[in-house]
């Protein structure tokens, strides 16, 4: 499954007010498009901290919301893609057998809304770049580490960006992938 022929990248601003649409953005609250699936921390039992949703390309509306365990407490293994600290969840589609959700459609968040321009860029010109694109290839921080089976990429988000600090470790970049069927996702992260 081909996500975007071309990447683009993600170009950040403070919203003016809460994005209640579903479209790509960062922060403030998910924008469900079925019931709720507020994903927990394995080790914790309580709520993932909401990072972002993606809209995925397609007929009809479709998204993917990306969770991580975070707070005072460290977690071990948020980097991984079934360690059940993180979770990107599609709707339509299907919770990941290791992750386990309540009904909640609020909880909590990195920041405030942050809206999303998805600016057209080449691959050449993304090359070594970590920043946040959607579509297109990762640009990996380590060595290549997609998720076993067969997945294809559909974002990548620094850790640090001028509006938000999500602990992706030391400057670390996250990544994002959709099942071959587009029904289910995986996020993991790498740091220096």
């Amino acid at each position: 499954m081909t996500i975007s022929e071309s990447p683009r990248r993600l170009v950040l601003s403070k919203a003016d007010a809460p994005i209640l649409e579903p479209v790509t953005k960062l922060g403030g609250q998910p924008v469900w498009v079925d019931k709720p699936q507020w994903p927990l921390s394995t080790e914790l039992g309580t709520p993932m901290m909401f990072l972002g949703q993606f809209r995925l390309p397609g007929e009809g509306v479709r998204m993917a919301y990306l969770f991580m365990t975070n707070g005072e407490d460290f977690v071990d293994g948020t980097w991984e893609s079934e360690g059940g600290e993180n979770a990107l969840i599609v709707q339509p589609g299907r919770v990941p057998s290791f992750i386990a959700v309540n009904g909640e459609a609020e909880g909590p968040t990195m920041s405030e809304d942050l809206a999303v321009a998805l600016k057209p860029a080449s691959p050449a010109e993304l090359g070594e770049s970590w920043d946040n694109r959607l579509g297109g290839s990762p640009t990996w921080l380590q060595d290549e580490e997609s998720p076993t089976g067969e997945w294809s990429f559909l974002f990548q988000l620094d850790g640090s960006d001028e509006f938000y600090d999500v602990n992706f470790g030391d400057a670390g970049v996250g990544y994002g992938f959709l099942s071959a069927d587009g029904r289910e996702g995986r996020f993991l992260w790498q740091c220096a």
